[in-house]
């Protein structure tokens, strides 16, 4: 019971150790500037300041970073889904010439740090004539390695025998693919989803190249409006912060059961 106690307890002092943080970004977005600026860390505002949150979406066109941000965001996710169901059933369960060569090189181009493609993969939007339109921000993300790598161990732990009895029956591998084994291995699709979005959501370095205009920028792009030559505007900088997280944190809520389920179950096969 002793060791109960306190590895619970341990528990909970991490807990609110990881929460500090977004406390104060939160508490922060009601104060005035001077209050966010101050040397000490004040937890609470002396007056709350709602107004904030007005001023924050006049400072920039926040409405048209959000609608990007989700067009973007749930179409790279609906392609990363696809494309690694797919691919990561090709993986595990057919046999072709090369396979093991090939899935290898997949493996390989998640050791390419981004920095390193950045430029010719910018080269190649601009020859392709899709700077500051929703090709450039899409496409380039819409396979991902890891997440082909995820499915094909998803598979991997789906008994052979399922796919024979199947067989036996006339189903093709896009039916049992469809039918049978994607519903099976629903956690780890849930998963490359959730990565997915969350990745292409977050994103700040790619969409700052390849856009131009308000009219294509992506809310992580936004925040930059509150950082320029006069210095930082820090309270609307946690204003701003805190609307553009509600949206991960509620599909994280939303997902968080099959999240879990893959993260114990998927993965050790192979």
């Amino acid at each position: 019971m002793t060791t109960r106690i306190l590895r619970y307890l341990l528990l909970a002092a991490g807990a609110v150790v990881m929460t500090l943080p977004f406390a104060w970004m939160v508490t922060t977005a009601f104060k005035t500037l001077p209050e966010a600026l101050a040397p000490t860390v004040v937890w609470l505002p002396a007056q709350w300041q709602w107004q904030n949150f007005a001023e924050t979406f006049r400072a920039a066109p926040f409405e048209r970073y959000f609608l990007n941000s989700f067009i973007v965001g749930f179409t790279v996710t609906a392609a990363n889904v696809l494309t690694s169901i797919a691919a990561g059933y090709a993986f595990a369960r057919l046999d072709f010439l090369g396979k093991k060569l090939l899935f290898a090189i997949v493996l390989a181009t998640m050791m390419i740090p981004f920095e390193v493609t950045l430029i010719p993969n910018f080269v190649m939007i601009r020859r392709l004539g899709w700077y500051n339109t929703y090709l450039a921000l899409i496409v380039p993300w819409c396979a991902s390695a890891f997440s082909i790598f995820l499915m094909r161990q998803a598979f991997l732990t789906l008994p052979a025998d399922f796919f024979d009895a199947a067989k036996v029956d006339g189903c093709g591998h896009l039916r049992f693919l469809l039918r049978i084994a994607a519903p099976l291995v629903r956690p780890a699709i849930v998963t490359i989803g959730l990565f997915a979005f969350l990745g292409s959501y977050n994103s700040l370095i790619w969409p700052l190249v390849v856009t131009g205009e308000d009219t294509m920028r992506v809310v992580q792009v936004g925040l930059t409006v509150f950082s320029g030559a006069e210095g930082v505007r820090l309270h609307l900088l946690m204003c701003a912060s805190t609307v553009v997280i509600l949206p991960t944190v509620a599909l994280y809520l939303a997902a968080q059961r099959y999240f879990l389920e893959s993260s114990l179950g998927s993965g050790i096969k192979g």
